[in-house]
């Protein structure tokens, strides 16, 4: 015992016989000795540390291992650490879900409920959990099932981009050099069709000896789902002129780990991408989207011009920040923010759901249904390897 309490000193768990503050039991199952007193001890230090939990609440707890058994499927052991589980509850468990049939205590008999730091073993889950995963018992099975299939749809894009890494213009030049990448695959979305054209042509021509610029589709609109679903599949850089996403394919784009870079000047995105080819990438300027606001009313105040009524959709506004106008997908006007206020006063920043009134600097063609979006640009320096 000694020798083990010198090398737990060595990790920092001095005993308090030796002036420290970790309290320590000996114990042995075989002689039936100090069991007695290492619940007490465990029972004294839940009392000091005031460790208390409601049991009169939904379970949540967390595994501590689980396996497949032969005759009875997934089989998990659990810790409830809260509420009550009770045979019959539906749970989700990590990314899996069931509703469980039969539960069983650590001597192997069947219970039908187990309380706060109760160790239960549960079985009718649909997989096995990993060790450490957080149960939650849930209201009905119908949410249990919705909450484990995006929990898995999340987990496959996760796992998907770690074992297939989509390109970006940053590590493009790092895989032509290892000799990954011969072929560059773009996706253009453009506000007209010239500008479309004019893009797709000066992209091609940058193709040299090493690598071949292949636009795989072209076309003019707002990017849309289908637009990242191809890149996903192609493995393509999403290159928007004057045109945005919307937050939903925004975050599928995320979601899918697919690059996507928005441009308003053609030579800028000819420039980005001759750079992305020769490893001379500068510093890139990423945009980070505050929040946006569907336009609901246009009031003509005498003297200020158009102020758009509106009501914010998503994330927050901030007064004095950049804007777009958006119509139909299409960016109409870029530019900066002159006013932002709720009612009569003058707000700093209004929250998603709450309505507010938006005036644009040196621009007045707002219509109904226009989206506002409000944004900043953050500075990303290359790094030095």
């Amino acid at each position: 015992p000694d020798r083990v309490k010198r090398s737990l000193v060595e990790k920092g768990l001095t005993p308090e016989d030796w002036g420290g503050d970790t309290i320590f039991v000996h114990v042995s199952a075989k002689q039936n000795t100090g069991i007695d007193q290492l619940l007490e001890m465990i029972l004294l230090q839940a009392e000091v540390m005031e460790l208390k939990a409601n049991p009169n609440k939904l379970a949540r707890g967390h595994v501590v291992e689980a396996k497949i058994d032969s005759g009875r499927g997934p089989v998990a052991t659990i810790l409830v650490s809260e509420g009550t589980l009770r045979a019959g509850d539906p749970v989700v468990c990590g990314v899996h879900h069931g509703k469980i049939r039969a539960m069983l205590n650590d001597r192997g008999q069947p219970i039908e409920s187990a309380g706060p730091s109760v160790p239960v073993e549960i079985l009718g889950l649909s997989g096995v959990p990993m060790a450490g995963d957080e149960f939650v018992a849930v209201q009905d099975e119908k949410g249990a099932k919705q909450i484990s299939e995006r929990r898995m749809q999340k987990q496959r894009s996760k796992d998907l981009a770690q074992t297939s890494a989509r390109p970006s213009l940053e590590s493009l030049f790092e895989r032509l050099q290892q000799g990954e990448m011969k072929e560059l695959t773009l996706i253009l979305k453009a506000d007209g069709h010239g500008a479309g054209e004019a893009l797709s042509e000066s992209l091609t021509k940058l193709s040299n000896a090493e690598v071949k610029v292949n636009v795989v589709h072209a076309a003019t609109g707002a990017i849309s789902e289908s637009d990242v679903s191809l890149a996903a599949v192609s493995s393509a850089i999403i290159i928007g002129f004057n045109v945005r996403p919307t937050p939903k394919v925004q975050a599928m784009a995320n979601e899918e780990n697919v690059d996507m870079r928005f441009y308003n000047v053609i030579y800028d995105a000819i420039n980005d991408v001759k750079n992305a080819l020769t490893g001379l990438m500068a510093s890139r300027f990423e945009e980070r989207i505050l929040g946006s606001a569907e336009v609901r009313e246009v009031f003509q105040i005498p003297k200020v011009g158009a102020i758009a009524g509106c009501q914010v959709t998503d994330g927050k506004l901030e007064r004095g920040k950049s804007l777009r106008l958006i119509r139909d997908g299409v960016v109409v006007y870029e530019g900066k923010n002159s006013s932002l206020r709720r009612f009569k006063d003058d707000a700093k920043e209004v929250q998603s759901g709450y309505e507010c009134g938006i005036g644009i600097e040196n621009f007045n063609d707002i219509k109904v249904g226009d989206r506002i979006e409000f944004f900043y640009m953050e500075e990303f320096r290359p790094e030095v390897s």
